[in-house]
């Protein structure tokens, strides 16, 4: 099965709904044609001009008397792809329904990261029990450029630490080998200032480049993660995607590097969940 996002089903409704005028002149020149009621000659072109245009002409009347159930067929689709486009939000209305406020530092960007570069969202859990604020606080002071592009408090509430369109250091060294198996590069869009090599067995740095990391305040062992908090989360992907107008992967931190403790043993049900239905639900 075919899945596509908000953001592809709102511009596939946008994109056919133009195309119906003329979808429904083919349909009509072929049943006048077929009825007999027009030759397939030079009238043709000038019927096919004034109903693709127009969106009717003085064959609309007859032809929705003669064919009533193509006509109501017609219809019902035209109705559904209006009620598809406006059952979409854009990017920019899903992003106005978060509780999100931004906290940009400069130490937290580092190079580019275009559309076309985006692969993976990335999701860690801060392994404590600290506010958001407190978080970009501490990223802040310790000077490594460490920080994710979103941080979800217990509340629901979101904040922004880096653009969509740049490069956070939140995934780190990865396992050696995980750049070709993931499909990333370390290339030099990343300034990689503040890493520090982790060993041989974990050499690969290419997963902040093609990412987007989001941290959840959460300490594993410290109970279940709110639904507030999970609700925000959903959200917030869904905005992703609306953002970039394709799904990107999801894995969590440990996925890319072996061992790390992203994201706790409660966040198990949910993740499944995130990888196939793109919420904390299954539906």
């Amino acid at each position: 099965m075919i899945r596509m996002n908000a953001a592809q089903q709102d511009g596939v409704a946008h994109r056919i709904l133009p195309r119906a005028g003329r979808a429904v002149a083919a349909c009509f020149l072929f049943a006048a044609m077929t009825c007999g009621v027009l030759s397939p000659h030079g009238s043709a072109a000038w019927a096919a001009s004034e109903v693709g245009q127009n969106g009717g002409s003085v064959l609309v009347g007859a032809f929705r008397q003669a064919s009533p159930a193509l006509f109501k067929m017609l219809d019902e689709r035209s109705s559904f792809l209006e009620e598809a486009a406006a059952a979409h939000p854009s990017a920019e209305e899903l992003r106005a329904s978060l509780a999100l406020s931004e906290d940009y530092r400069d130490s937290f960007s580092h190079g580019p990261k275009p559309a076309e570069y985006q692969k993976y969202i990335v999701l860690h859990d801060t392994e404590g029990s600290a506010d958001a604020a407190s978080v970009v606080s501490w990223w802040d002071a310790s000077g490594n450029g460490v920080a994710a592009h979103f941080i979800v408090n217990k509340d629901g509430s979101i904040v922004q630490c880096v653009s969509l369109d740049e490069i956070a250091h939140h995934a780190g060294f990865g396992d050696t080998g995980h750049n070709a198996a993931f499909g990333v590069e370390d290339e030099s869009r990343d300034d990689k200032v503040g890493t520090t090599p982790i060993g041989d067995w974990a050499s690969d740095y290419g997963m902040n480049s093609y990412s987007v990391g989001i941290e959840m305040v959460h300490r594993g062992g410290e109970g279940d993660y709110p639904e507030e908090q999970l609700r925000a989360l959903d959200a917030l992907i869904a905005y992703i995607d609306a953002y970039y107008g394709f799904e990107s992967e999801i894995i969590d931190h440990r996925a890319w590097r072996t061992g790390n403790s992203d994201t706790s043993p409660e966040f198990a049900s949910y993740f499944a969940n995130y990888k196939e239905y793109r919420t904390h639900e299954a539906f």
